[in-house]
């Protein structure tokens, strides 16, 4: 059974794996292999089977990478052990010696540490610039060695928002390929591949999943890049185990209802925090007023959970008071499970920011908001405020 292109994508993602289900069952099976046998020689040599052996993929690994490119609207998704060895495999794909890198500043603090680390080792020279850059900045910035242009918009941190569509034009003016970590959005509320990207990574560990139980990334590409990133994801061995993919795709298939939520609640508790005076600002693109929010009413669909917030300047203890507090936010990293969390952050830390200066002297905190009454959410940071307040 599959499902016509007129369908609403909600429908897509109740029905999206049925071609890989067998027997009746709704969901596909859960496929445990290392071996897979061929019935003769030629077919193992040819691989006519399409399942060589279980690091190449199972019924299980492929029904979860048709449900992303379906979300994503791409050509082919890969699936990796995490977020982080998407970005890795993804940045040693599209790199050699001598290749020069142009990344947003604002880029989770791995992709920087890999690029640095990682690539800085085979020859791989990285730049960074500031996530606000216009087009025709970023266009001066190419070399005729650069080979990848990164984006992550919003910057999970301090949350900017990029003008995709321009920068991906300018980059295929040179003849550079974009890749976009597009996590924030779940490749559900922003259409990478629409903007001009080529590449669209997501942690899938995040709102895939949504259950904050599983570790797991995936690369999605064009058809263009299919064969490029396709031998490399080969070579390295990334490949993820199906428990994991069913947990996946099961994670998916209540995207859009939990999205919804999430989005619903981070706004409710974004503009609480607004009005306090303990707050210098909230970074939510989402929030009306907020930073970044035309580029985001114009290019995304919704938004998730994810903002960071900066309070006003505050002694370590009262900080700490702060967070200490909070009984429903988790202090923890990660994000887009069922519940919410708190994790503080400093842009002006040493190597965190090359390209942009920080303007805020208070401390910055980023929140998760989870599925829970955003009403309980505020009583509970409002009680966290006074227990501040005391110190």
């Amino acid at each position: 059974m599959s499902t016509s292109r007129n369908h609403d994508r909600r429908t897509m993602l109740a029905h999206a794996t049925r071609a890989f289900s067998e027997h009746g069952v709704v969901n596909p099976a859960v496929y445990h292999a290392s071996t897979i046998l061929a019935d003769t020689l030629e077919d193992y040599e040819t691989g006519s089977r399409g399942y060589p052996y279980g690091r190449y993929g199972t019924p299980t690994t492929r029904a979860l990478e048709s449900m992303i490119a379906q979300v994503e609207g791409g050509h082919r998704s890969f699936l990796t052990p995490s977020g982080l060895a998407a970005i890795s495999t993804l940045l040693l794909g599209m790199t050699e010696k001598g290749s020069h890198v142009l990344l947003s500043d604002s880029v989770y603090g791995p992709t920087r540490r890999a690029a640095d680390r990682l690539l800085g080792r085979f020859g791989v020279t990285a730049e960074y610039f500031d996530p606000r850059i216009t087009a025709e900045e970023l266009e001066a910035r190419i070399r005729p060695q650069t080979s990848l242009v990164f984006l992550e918009s919003p910057g999970s941190l301090t949350m900017e928002v990029q003008d995709v569509p321009a920068l991906a034009q300018a980059a295929h003016r040179k003849g550079v390929p974009v890749a976009i970590d597009n996590t924030w959005s779940a490749g559900w509320h922003f259409d990478a591949f629409a903007a001009g990207c080529d590449i669209s990574i997501q942690a899938a560990t995040k709102y895939y999943a949504g259950h904050s139980d599983v570790l797991m990334g995936s690369i999605t590409v064009t058809e263009d890049m299919e064969e490029r990133i396709g031998k490399t994801h080969k070579d390295l061995g990334q490949c993820v185990g199906p428990d994991d993919a069913y947990l996946v795709l099961r994670g998916m298939r209540t995207l859009d209802v939990r999205m919804v939520r999430h989005m619903e609640n981070a706004l409710a508790v974004a503009g609480w925090l607004r009005d306090r005076t303990e707050v210098e600002t909230v970074l939510y693109p989402a929030l009306p007023g907020a930073p970044g929010h035309d580029l985001w009413k114009r290019d995304f669909t919704g938004a998730c959970g994810l903002f960071s917030f900066v309070l006003k300047p505050i002694s370590e203890k009262a900080l700490h008071a702060f967070v200490n507090a909070l009984e429903l936010f988790g202090i923890g990293a990660s994000w887009g499970g069922y519940e919410s969390l708190v994790l503080r952050f400093d842009p002006r830390s040493p190597g965190a920011r090359t390209a942009m200066e920080w303007p805020h002297e208070g401390p910055s905190l980023r929140l998760h908001i989870g599925l829970e009454d955003p009403g309980d959410l505020i009583a509970d940071l409002s009680a966290a405020f006074e227990k501040m307040k005391e110190v």
